[in-house]
């Protein structure tokens, strides 16, 4: 349980950032990049022995599937920033803890690695987890009316924000599938670090191209506080996914188990800290989708939970 508490915390500590970089200009993408090689230090700090960087053939299937997951931890990631600035922390939370259902089914169907018997309550967690992203991702607005000479332009009630949770949830699952495949295919247990090294290496070489061409041909600016953003946010990204693989690991990589689990704790508890934190409130459906989260979580994962 400890690995879950401290996978938590720290991907909790990462919303919170990608929240603050609208408050001190930050460049979203920039800090992005940066932050992978912060991951990467980071990761060398918690290597045991470097010396098992000498068994990587970087030729092989594995690696080079690794190095390939790099671009979608880049995709993912800033689509988790985007949902967190433009609509909310918990929506982006909503969105990448439900994403669940994802890896879930994989795991039940292709990867048969689930270590219980799903039955048709777990089953009705999964289809009220979709019901309750879509709850998280409706944004109200205030009936307002914009004028010119004297005549009303426009009248807005609904937001198209709620694409960004959408392509979260889809972005965020489909990682995670990912993850749980290569590192039951490909790595030992003891080579969590290392697997993630070689994954956020992928996601700098695709990262570093695509802000160069930003820079060169684009004529973005890089800026100190979007480096220091990213450096910063790179610690608790990378411990985050550390601490959820060791857990990961501790269950026999039951994505069935793990991942419900996981996912209770840190959408709760993000929800409450940017409540804290950035005062954001929630509508009545937010509410209504928070709180089917929570149904949809303990039914996914009731035997689990000693219900």
């Amino acid at each position: 349980m400890l690995y879950f508490l401290l996978a938590v915390l720290f991907t909790v500590a990462l919303y919170m950032i990608m929240r603050a970089y609208p408050r001190y200009k930050v460049n979203s993408f920039h800090a992005v990049v940066f932050n992978y090689y912060s991951c990467v230090v980071t990761g060398l700090f918690l290597t045991p022995d470097l010396k098992s960087f000498q068994e990587i053939q970087w030729d092989s299937e594995g690696t080079i599937l690794t190095l390939a997951l790099g671009t979608l931890f880049v995709i993912a990631f800033m689509s988790i920033g985007l949902t967190a600035q433009k609509v909310s922390v918990t929506a982006a939370s909503l969105a990448g803890n439900m994403s669940l259902v994802i890896p879930v089914l994989f795991g039940l169907f292709i990867f048969k690695n689930t270590n219980k018997d799903f039955t048709l309550l777990n089953y009705a967690g999964l289809v009220i987890a979709l019901a309750a992203l879509a709850l998280g991702a409706i944004q109200k607005q205030q009936k307002t009316t914009e004028f010119e000479d004297g005549q009303p332009l426009r009248v807005s009630f609904f937001s198209y924000a709620w694409l960004l949770p959408v392509f979260t949830f889809m972005a965020s699952g489909t990682n995670n599938t990912l993850i749980n495949y290569l590192t039951m295919s490909y790595y030992r247990p003891e080579q969590t670090t290392l697997f993630m090294i070689i994954a956020c290496s992928g996601a700098i070489l695709i990262g570093t191209l695509v802000l160069l061409y930003k820079i060169i041909f684009g004529g973005e600016k890089l800026e100190l506080r979007s480096v220091i953003g990213g450096l910063i946010l790179g610690v608790p990204n990378f411990l985050s996914l550390y601490f959820l693989l060791l857990a990961l690991g501790s269950f026999g990589n039951s994505a069935a188990f793990v991942f419900p689990i996981y996912n209770i704790l840190s959408m709760l508890v993000s929800s409450f800290a940017a409540w804290v934190l950035y005062k954001e409130k929630l509508n009545n459906l937010n509410r209504l989708g928070l709180a089917l989260a929570v149904v949809a979580i303990i039914l996914i994962s009731y035997q689990e939970l000693g219900f």
